[in-house]
């Protein structure tokens, strides 16, 4: 890339172009200078292009509705246009003799407004991203139902980023009508894409249940020049219900589905792919930035948080967890205990470290016939893993009131929910918030979302084992599979180092949790642990090197951080050195070399915004001293010409850029040693 990109680049370098709607004759233009979505108004609402202004290239080939309904049987399209010759790729020219399906909704009207909070955030810690709600443009449209459905009005919401090339998509239902309808089914975003960009489309929503798929790929039968004999070039993206909704309107209700992300990717690169899709997310939900250094208690008596509590604040962590299997009981409505727990709320904030715990929210989780998950085959309490509440029954008011009381009364910071995890759906007919098996997923989504919102608002910290960053967590795993950290100390230390650089292409180091198992996890015995602390020293360094100088806060689960002056010196270290590097740590992560117990591993944090603009991460995890001229790609820091770089000794070194953005680093680090390097310009 030449230096001109560099300086326009939007990963690199902060880009302000607003984001507009413009409106020319019949057609709206939705532009923040990064991506342009095209829109006729006549003879009914369609898009007509979607262009990434970056690569010159549209993402399209055809025209789609904007939505498909099912109510009450009858499928519906909204908007779009029909007889387009050739779904290969669409000639402008063909417009003109484009038709309006009369049986699909019908454009009405459109407006313009900014964007507006999907959450509530309170702001209590450090994080790196504070705009919010995104600065951004949002055209809502409004169409009108065919005769058959005389009333209903259906509204599609197209939000546009500032400074991304994200668009975000929402489903709105009115029924003005004086019948009851039924939502069988909705889809919320088609496009027909073409063979080049498919790759470069990034598509997720906020409808996240442990990996449920809203976003399908499929064959599209309209492509009939397509060069698959059976027609089955997955090139059709939808964004979709997995299950219903299964929603009843009654007269004058309102139904929203959820957000369709999109995110139109400029190049096939897997770097700047994961670098997109982490600005995504800084954007849109700032509060995964909030990066609080936490321990895992695993004891809730008094005395054992106080030793804790009194840890942290020595070396300077911040926030105690009393973790699962700890007696913690967040959903105890005892005077006397929440009375406690109150006194060791006061007792943390007295010493400036936040405090909190863990709920089995509701999986693998049974309380009651009346409330459980029932199996749509068996018609039997279960669920996948084995046994469920159902968050949509009455159980879960009572859930929801307890624990936020216990909130509210004791002050708490931080909530970890075991669960949602599911995907469950309920057949049972009988609970009070969802009618039988069509909504039980929505409605048991919808309930979590709305306890996340909650706590959001109060300004609880969110620790929650799946996607919910789209609706206000904070953390779900890094890479996490429970049995390696009973693996002994050397192994699990270097497959966990290999989760953090392969979970941060996805993630920022910020939204993903790692493990420290300071007592034995699930087996493994002496060798899988560090206590007694001081006898291992040397591995628990290499866990405190890899998750601090990686930016990815880990569970450090025990009784205590250190037990000697020697480990404690040890522990206070590489907190110290978070935090004199934080800004840095927390930024975007090159990958230059990935683990894998044969030679030098390496990460490199970047930020064109800071000084220092570099921050590389090295690794010897061998048994012998290890050399080699080490490439670190530069482009991201900003830098074109020159690069000083700093070891942690202090010596300094200048280093000429090449023309591909990488300096030469000759390296020499002594068997199972950790060293930094710090990129100035």
């Amino acid at each position: 890339m030449s230096s001109a990109s560099q300086q326009n680049d939007w990963l690199v370098q902060p880009f302000d172009q607003p984001a507009l709607v413009q409106e020319d004759q019949d057609r709206l233009i939705l532009s923040n200078g990064l991506i342009a979505r095209v829109f006729v108004t006549a003879p009914n609402f369609a898009t007509i292009d979607y262009a990434n202004l970056v690569t010159r290239s549209t993402l399209m080939r055809g025209i789609k509705p904007e939505a498909v309904i099912t109510i009450d049987g009858q499928q519906l399209e909204v908007a779009g246009l029909t007889g387009q010759p050739d779904y290969a790729y669409l000639n402008p020219d063909w417009l003109v003799d484009l038709k309006s399906n009369p049986k699909a909704f019908q454009f009405a009207r459109y407006r313009v407004s900014q964007i507006e909070a999907s959450y509530p955030w309170l702001r209590k810690r450090y994080v790196s991203s504070t705009e919010y709600p995104p600065k951004g443009i949002r055209l809502s449209v409004d169409f009108t139902a065919p005769s058959s459905f005389e009333g209903v009005e259906i509204s599609v919401h197209y939000d546009l980023y500032q400074g991304i090339p994200v668009l975000s998509k929402q489903i709105s239902i009115h029924n003005w009508s004086e019948r009851t309808l039924f939502i069988d089914a909705l889809v919320c975003e088609l496009i027909a894409v073409n063979e080049q960009e498919q790759h470069r489309l990034y598509v997720e929503s906020d409808y996240a249940f442990s990996q449920m798929e809203t976003t399908r790929w499929s064959p599209d039968e309209d492509y009939k020049t397509q060069i698959d004999y059976h027609y089955q070039m997955p090139l059709l993206m939808t964004s979709t219900y997995p299950l219903g909704p299964g929603v009843t309107l009654q007269p004058s209700d309102n139904f929203d589905s959820f957000r369709t992300f999109e995110l139109l990717h400029d190049c096939d690169n897997r770097e700047r792919k994961g670098l997109a899709r982490r600005k995504m997310y800084r954007t849109v939900a700032p509060q995964v930035t909030e990066n609080p250094i936490f321990m895992h208690v695993r004891r809730s008596e008094p005395e054992a948080v106080r030793l804790v509590v009194n840890q942290c604040a020595e070396i300077g962590f911040e926030m105690v967890i009393m973790t699962f299997g700890s007696g913690f009981n967040i959903e105890s409505e005892n005077p006397s205990y929440i009375a406690e727990m109150k006194e060791l709320t006061d007792y943390a904030h007295s010493k400036g470290i936040e405090i909190g715990g863990y709920t089995l929210m509701c999986a693998s989780r049974g309380v009651g016939e009346d409330y459980n998950c029932i199996d749509p085959k068996t018609q039997k309490p279960g669920s996948r893993f084995g046994q469920s509440a159902c968050l949509a029954s009455e159980w879960a008011d009572g859930y929801v009131r307890r624990v936020l009381n216990f909130m509210d009364v004791t002050g708490r910071d931080i909530i970890e929910t075991d669960g949602p995890y599911h995907s469950d759906v309920c057949a049972s007919t009988m609970h009070k918030h969802h009618s039988g098996l069509a909504d039980s997923q929505l409605r048991q989504w919808e309930a979590c979302v709305s306890f996340y919102h909650q706590c959001r608002e109060r300004g609880i910290y969110i620790n929650s084992p799946d996607y919910y960053y789209l609706n206000g967590s904070n953390k779900c795993g890094m890479g996490y599979r429970e049995t390696n950290f009973s693996l002994p100390r050397e192994q699990q230390i270097l497959i966990a180092r290999q989760n953090i650089y392969d979970g941060t292409f996805e993630k920022t180091p910020s939204m993903g949790w790692m493990f420290v198992p300071l007592v034995e996890y699930h087996g493994g015995g002496q060798a899988a642990t560090f206590e007694p602390l001081c006898q291992h020293l040397e591995d628990y360094e290499w866990h405190l090197a890899q998750n601090f100088g990686s930016g990815v806060i880990a569970c450090y689960r025990g009784s205590r951080l250190f037990d000697t002056e020697e480990t404690k010196t040890l522990v206070k270290k590489w907190v110290d050195f978070y935090k004199q590097y934080r800004l840095i740590l927390d930024s975007d992560l090159i990958h230059v070399r990935r683990p894998d117990g044969r030679s030098i591993d390496c990460m490199l944090h970047v930020n064109s915004q800071l000084d220092p603009c570099g921050l590389a991460m090295v690794y010897n995890p061998t048994s012998q001293t290890q050399q080699m001229n080490l490439k670190l790609p530069l482009y991201y820091t900003g830098l074109g010409e020159v690069a000083r770089i700093f070891q942690s000794d202090g010596q300094s070194t200048e280093y000429p850029i090449d023309r591909d953005y990488n300096i030469q680093i000759p390296i020499e680090i002594a068997p199972r040693r950790i060293d930094y390097l710090i990129i100035e310009a």
